[in-house]
């Protein structure tokens, strides 16, 4: 008798807090304080008060002491104010009053973050040195922040404790600079790095040189709250020549300055060569197994039961689990792999078999450029590398052929470039694809060298976005192949790009067998950041979006030509991504990669009552999310994909790929509905979400992000890099 598979047990990093007599109190500022400014004092009034931690929410501050602690007094908190805005220059003309909140009933995700301030603050995590190259290392950190999770119908505070590998310099950012051979020219060596602030933690990006260490030496010194700060500023540690470092954490606007010697360099991939490492290989030390993380987890976690219970909270003895609470979790009653699939001639396949799909009832649309099949995909071939191409070449036409597209070669260049990526090596590549498309084409392919992968970040830029811009300009499309991906069997880079070029065309490939009962549309929004190197503390940004329809199929993109500042997308900007003509009167599903900020959802809502339409917002963030797991015998493997926990009836993670092991552990998306647009099942919202990573026409593997987010985030990087095409809508997926 076949012994029946026992289903495994699936964890979280999420573990439930409860606190029963907390030593409390709360206080508002008037004139209100905004989230960025009250982030910034509470981080302050944490410094200047022990065993006392302070969170600011919804305009409140929420104020934390251990159980013996006695509450500064009215007077005190006055005179630490006072003191901090003598200290930090951007508080010192704000005229500030305190209003006492009598009894304090602070929301859930008030305790969550007072937990939060309480890691933050204590940081009693060890940091775990693996290995070490070239005063470069790979470091194993907890890292942790407030959560909060619907248990019983009632919200309950929680934190995440989560593993991380972190790719460091060995010594601080003074010592990188002193010894590089280009400190002559500081901005090329420092703009663009990411640092570590040594005191903190945290992670923030350096994004311009504010003058020298000495003009403000002593203005730095007066704002300066630690140790490690206060030392970095002594002359001996940063002479008065030494360039001042600008940095921003994360989407803050806010630039901080600091001296070198505060922050240590991450190494990242667009960064590593700056160092003088492989990158390549220090990643693949950064692979945690299984083993080890549920070993550090559970040592982590016992240090943060120890510092939590001094100030009064109970840390639960095991974190979110299938057992205790079955209901939390979900997956779809089909499998990703398994879900049905829509290809030409009515013919149904299933995700995990594209290509017998595609060679059976071939595309699901055709373009009206190729409505008759005798129409012949014009193909152009850019060489830029020494290897023979000509077989790969046969083998595209062969398959496209297959799926019944005829196709021609009507044009060839070869050109030869130095090994060094030079002005000249551009000049005559962009002179090689004028000549290519004296005669007309639909498509080009590019064969690149192996090197031209990691040359974005040199002066002169990559070859492959050089071509990308020219072609894109002029409407072709292109296909790309690096020369390392040929020296292996042709299979399997044929079957990854060959619906890519059928898409890229205006082709839709497949779509899904039945429709999405949610809405009657889909759209994906994005806004793409990059600093403006010359002009400090300003943004440049662009909004795209693409619309799909009920069976995922796309219909339509469309980019924004106006760049605008900062986050939040203005209502103008809105009347023309959000066409009446199309989705008046309509259910519109809309994906914002991130937050909706400030007005943003106001707008919206203006919007679709405009047009007399219905908008479920969805917010889909992808970093600061808990990891899941499956447990099976005692061990802890990799989440199965659809693998969902629901944090709430608004809001969920969930897990949207599957990774093999020796490349890492999925990283989960989290998904929330705003509470003021129109509403929709948080689990609906999950499987919806779900299907629309299974119709990326340009790869087999499926992506982490819905399709309608995948090319949002896609098009607008491209268009902050100069490179969008001529006609800014259109029906062709060129970002593929």
């Amino acid at each position: 008798m076949t012994a029946t598979p026992v289903p495994p047990i699936y964890l979280s990093e999420i573990f439930p807090l409860t606190i029963s007599e907390p030593n409390l109190m709360g206080f508002r500022l008037t004139p209100e304080v905004e989230r960025e400014v009250g982030n910034r004092l509470s981080f302050y009034f944490c410094r200047k008060f022990p065993e006392l931690v302070v969170t600011w929410h919804e305009g409140l501050f929420w104020v934390l002491g251990t159980p013996t602690r006695q509450m500064p007094s009215p007077s005190e908190w006055k005179n630490t104010l006072k003191n901090i805005q003598q200290e930090v220059e951007d508080f010192s003309h704000c005229y500030w009053s305190f209003q006492w909140v009598r009894q304090p009933a602070p929301k859930p995700e008030v305790l969550a973050q007072l937990a939060f301030q309480i890691l933050r603050t204590d940081r009693p995590f060890s940091v775990m040195p693996v290995v070490s190259d070239q005063n470069v290392e790979v470091k194993r950190e907890a890292k942790f922040w407030a959560e909060t999770i619907e248990l019983d119908d009632k919200l309950q505070p929680a934190f995440t404790l989560t593993i991380n590998s972190s790719i460091l310099f060995t010594g601080t950012l003074s010592d990188f600079y002193q010894h590089h051979p280009f400190r002559q020219d500081p901005k090329t060596v420092l703009i663009g790095l990411k640092v570590q602030d040594i005191e903190s933690g945290s992670s923030a990006t350096i994004v311009q040189i504010a003058r020298t260490v000495g003009e403000h030496r002593q203005d730095l010194l007066k704002q300066a709250t630690g140790s490690i700060s206060k030392e970095a500023l002594k002359p001996e540690n940063a002479p008065d020549d030494q360039p001042l470092v600008a940095v921003q954490f994360g989407k803050n606007r806010k630039q901080f300055h600091y001296a070198m010697a505060a922050l240590r360099p991450l190494i990242t991939a667009s960064t590593a060569e700056r160092f003088g490492v492989d990158y390549g290989k220090l990643l693949k030390k950064t692979k945690i197994s299984y083993s080890d993380r549920r070993k550090l987890l559970d040592e982590h976690k016992q240090k943060a039961v120890v510092v939590l219970e001094s100030y009064g909270f109970k840390v639960a003895d095991r974190c979110i689990n299938s057992i205790e609470h079955t209901n939390l979790f979900w997956q779809p009653q089909t499998s990703l792999e398994k879900t049905e699939l829509l290809f030409g001639k009515g013919f149904k396949g299933i995700q995990s078999k594209i290509i017998p799909g595609l060679k059976q009832g071939g595309v699901y649309r055709r373009h009206s450029e190729y409505l008759n099949p005798s129409r012949k995909i014009r193909l152009g071939a850019l060489k830029l590398v020494e290897m023979k191409v000509s077989p790969f070449i046969k083998e595209v036409i062969k398959q496209l052929g297959n799926y019944g597209f005829q196709c021609e070669v009507v044009n060839q260049v070869a050109v030869s470039i130095p090994k060094q990526n030079s002005n000249d090596a551009h000049s005559e590549v962009e002179q090689s694809v004028n000549d290519l498309l004296i005669i007309p084409v639909d498509i080009v392919l590019v064969f690149l060298p192996k090197s031209d992968r990691n040359a974005d970040n040199s002066e002169q830029g990559s070859f492959y976005h050089q071509i990308y811009s020219l072609l894109l300009n002029r409407q072709i499309a292109s296909q790309f192949i690096y020369e390392d991906t040929l020296e292996v069997s042709y299979q399997y880079i044929l079957n990854q790009i060959i619906p890519g070029i059928l898409a890229k065309l205006g082709n839709i490939p497949f779509v899904l067998a039945e429709p999405l009962q949610i809405a009657d549309y889909f759209i994906g929004l994005d806004i793409a950041r990059a600093s403006k190197k010359n002009l400090p503390g300003t943004l440049n940004a662009c909004a795209s979006v693409r619309l799909y329809g009920q069976r995922g199929e796309f219909l339509n993109y469309r980019l924004e030509s106006e760049l605008i500042e900062g986050e939040e997308i203005p209502q103008r900007l809105l009347e023309k991504l959000l066409p009446k003509a199309t989705l008046g009167g309509k259910v519109v599903l809309i994906y914002r990669d991130g937050r909706f900020v400030n007005r943003e959802v106001e707008n919206f809502l203006a919007r679709a009552k405009a047009i007399n339409a219905k908008f479920i917002l969805v917010e889909c963030k992808k970093s600061g999310i808990p990891r899941l797991y499956n447990f099976q015998q005692k061990e802890l493997t990799a989440p199965t994909q659809g693998l969902a926990l629901r944090l709430s009836s608004r809001e969920a993670i969930v897990v949207t790929t599957k990774v093999a092991a020796n490349l890492g552990l999925a990283r989960p998306l989290r998904l929330k509905i705003h509470k003021d647009g129109h509403q929709a099942s948080i689990e609906t919202v999950v499987e919806t979400t779900l299907k629309l990573t299974l119709l990326h026409h340009g790869a087999l593997k499926t992506p982490r992000l819905p399709m309608p987010l995948y090319g949002a985030d896609r098009m607008a990087k491209l268009r902050l890099n100069g490179i969008y095409p001529s006609i800014l809508e259109g029906d062709r997926q060129f970002w593929l």
